[in-house]
Parts: structure tokens; C-alpha cells; sequence
């Protein structure tokens, strides 16, 4: 399933591109299906940044998912390539609870827009339910794509809460 969002926000694409790379951590309070970002490893390079991320999250599931999956088994690891030469992010998932069952990647782009910048976020998501155990496999495709519909609509929704996010992080920063 293609993963497609984005916000624009009234501030310099460098400051945010900035920010959200830095100070991801701290954005996870104003995110309601997550519950925590745990920076694991960060290497510099020149003109990239290499970020490993620890992601918990939670919030609804699906009932057709619910007796297959619990919050707590919302765990991944975020592998992110931050390039501040083109303003864009590469990014893929690696989640800990179904190795193989969840594929996710992706580039994230800041763009410069009219009184702003846009973030773009575009990615795919899949979901091999034959892999998560306890799936019978007459359910295989329904929970696939339960599954897939409730992880690409909380990244969404988590977009439009790490841009409100960002927007309090830099109005505070400008202060």
C-alpha cells in the first residue's frame, strides 16, 4: 500500500529539516499512536546523517487485527539517511514482533514552498499476514489488509501531529 502525505508548515525548510532530524525524540509527546522515539545510533558523515531510531507505538487496532496483535507488539526500528545537500530522508522499518511479515520504506522530501516549506512523505507498506503467527490463512489477506490500512493511516495521522509538533518546537526556539 503507497504511503503518501504531507504538511506545510510557515517556517525555513533547513530549520525544520533541522529540527525533526535532531529533536525527533522530543516530538513523540504530540504523537497519539506513539509512545516513545529512542535515537540508537547516530553517525555524521559528510553531508549525511545517519539516524537509527527505536519507535514504540500504540493506539486503535482493528478488530478484524485485534486478536492477532496487541499494542505492545507495536515495536520498529527506523532507518533513516538524512541528506542535507537535497533536503531529503531515506527511510525503511524494520518491525521487531513479525520479521518479514511488515515491509515499509520510503523518502521523505523538503521542499521549499510560497511562506514555508512542504514536507512530502512518500513510501510503500506491506503486509505479509501469512508470517505472523496464528493467522489462519483463509484470514491471511483480510488482516494484510486491515493491517496495512491501520499502519498507513497512523503514519498520516502522525504527520499531521509531527507538523503541530515542529510548529511548537520552532515557535519556542524563536522565543
Amino acid at each position: 500500500m503507497q504511503i503518501e502525505a504531507e504538511i506545510t508548515l510557515p517556517y525555513p525548510r533547513e530549520r525544520v529539516f533541522a529540527v525533526y532530524r535532531d529533536r525527533l525524540a522530543e516530538l513523540a509527546a504530540e504523537l497519539p499512536n506513539i509512545r516513545s522515539v529512542v535515537v540508537v545510533s547516530r553517525e555524521e558523515r559528510e553531508g549525511a546523517v545517519e539516524l537509527v531510531n527505536k519507535w514504540t507505538g500504540g493506539g486503535d487496532i482493528p478488530a478484524v487485527a485485534r486478536s492477532f496483535l496487541s499494542e505492545s507488539m507495536l515495536t520498529w526500528t527506523d532507518h533513516a539517511t538524512w541528506r542535507s545537500d537535497t533536503f531529503t530522508v531515506a527511510w525503511r522499518t524494520d518491525v521487531h514482533a513479525f520479521p518479514g511479515a511488515i515491509q515499509s520504506g520510503g523518502e521523505n522530501r523538503y521542499v521549499e514552498a510560497p511562506g514555508g516549506m512542504r514536507l512530502e512523505l512518500r513510501g510503500d507498506l506491506t503486509c505479509d499476514a501469512t508470517k505472523i503467527p496464528g493467522v489462519p490463512r483463509l484470514l491471511a489477506r483480510t488482516v494484510s489488509s486491515a493491517v496495512e490500512k491501520m499502519l498507513v493511516g497512523s503514519i498520516e495521522k502522525n504527520l499531521a501531529e509531527i507538523g503541530k509538533g515542529l510548529s511548537k518546537l520552532l515557535d519556542a526556539s524563536t522565543a
